[in-house]
């Protein structure tokens, strides 16, 4: 199994847009499980400590293997998730590892 994990850093300061943007992500997402095969499990949080230093918020999945994950990349439900974090987003960080 592959784990994904990606860290994003928004565009907005207001910390309530930032509660509202991320809401909107983790539906998204969330919301890929039982849609995109081979995604096992998606957790979207938002960071709580360190506001200003830490990304915003980061995003955990769980996938069958490489080729899971590869499909997931370019599935229509994951590109229109990917769309919208692109118009919020100001800074990305990613790490694909083995569980």
């Amino acid at each position: 199994m592959l784990r994904h994990i990606v860290m994003f850093q928004l565009t907005a300061t207001d910390p309530a847009e930032k509660d509202a943007q991320v809401a909107e992500a983790k539906a998204q997402l969330e919301a890929l499980v039982g849609v995109v095969p081979g995604l096992r499990a998606m957790d979207v949080s938002r960071n709580v400590a360190f506001e200003g230093q830490n990304m915003d918020f980061a995003l955990v999945a769980d996938f069958d293997d490489l080729a899971a994950l590869e499909a997931y990349g370019t599935h229509p439900a994951h590109v229109k998730a990917a769309e919208y974090i692109g118009t919020i987003r100001s800074g990305r960080a990613a790490i694909d590892v083995e569980i």
